[in-house]
């Protein structure tokens, strides 16, 4: 990638980020839904560690962080779908990808740094004050270093290519079902339930629970949320996530070769 080729992927960062940033009634509506559902799930995990104390190998406060860490990752890894996913598709749909096609430059990677710049602004506008908020109001167990909140920032961005490659993948399957919707919102349960954001992966027992760590969507909440909790090493859940992120964005590419030779345009 040249010089010129950088700042344009920067500028369609920067211009991702400002996008969403204009809508400030929906992120004030974000950050009191993400509080109160990190409320009722702060309660839901009390009286279940109440029950089982150190499950999963978490004590309650370990678990009770958690929680304020998947509340503050749900909207910036768009677990619950968004971004590229529903964007790519619509432009797909109406044929509008067409004009994407044209524009002198890579379309992943477009669609990438745009992504990038939405994920950015939703960790700082809607990820950091409901965890500011769960921090005043529970015990949480959080690091006194720098470098370990250095480690989860890290693995977080790192989480952020997984999450990409993820709803990317999702988006292209519009090129062959032309509405994807079923897609997304299967993946979409699936995203919930293999990430962690239900329960923390290390509660899964036995052979489920070796299959869910195993696949992509652990490198998204249950990756960083260990690293910031000291229950994993930084450079094998930096290894995991990358390796995810390379064979995602690989498969996404390859998908991207096969769709655009076949380009269907529908309604216009």
């Amino acid at each position: 990638m040249d010089v010129d080729s950088g700042r344009l992927y920067l500028a369609v960062g920067v211009g991702g980020f400002r996008r969403y940033a204009t809508y400030r009634a929906a992120t004030a509506a974000g950050i009191f839904t993400n509080t109160v559902f990190g409320l009722i799930l702060v309660y839901t995990y009390t009286a279940l560690w109440d029950e089982r104390p150190q499950l999963g190998g978490y004590d309650l406060a370990q678990a009770v962080t958690y929680v304020w860490v998947g509340q503050s990752l749900f909207k910036t890894l768009a677990n619950g779908g968004g971004g590229v996913e529903g964007e790519l598709m619509e432009r797909i749909r109406t044929g509008d990808i067409a004009v994407d096609l044209y524009r002198p430059a890579d379309l992943q990677l477009w669609w990438l740094a745009a992504d990038l710049g939405r994920s950015s602004f939703e960790l700082l506008a809607r990820g950091v004050p409901p965890f500011v908020l769960g921090a005043l109001m529970f015990d949480l167990a959080l690091p006194t270093d720098a470098m370990t909140w250095l480690a989860f920032l890290v693995a977080v961005v790192l989480a952020m290519l997984v999450s990409f490659g993820i709803r990317y993948l999702v988006a292209l399957s519009a090129f062959w079902l032309l509405d994807g919707t079923g897609v997304a919102q299967m993946v979409m349960f699936v995203g919930w339930f293999c990430s962690g954001m239900i329960l923390p992966l290390n509660v899964f027992p036995g052979l489920l629970g070796e299959v869910v760590r195993a696949l992509p969507w652990s490198a998204l909440l249950q990756a960083p949320a260990d690293v910031l909790l000291g229950e994993a090493d930084p450079l094998g859940t930096y290894a995991f996530q990358a390796l995810w992120a390379v064979l995602l964005l690989a498969a996404g590419r390859l998908v991207q070769g096969m769709a655009t030779r076949r380009v269907v345009v529908q309604g216009g």
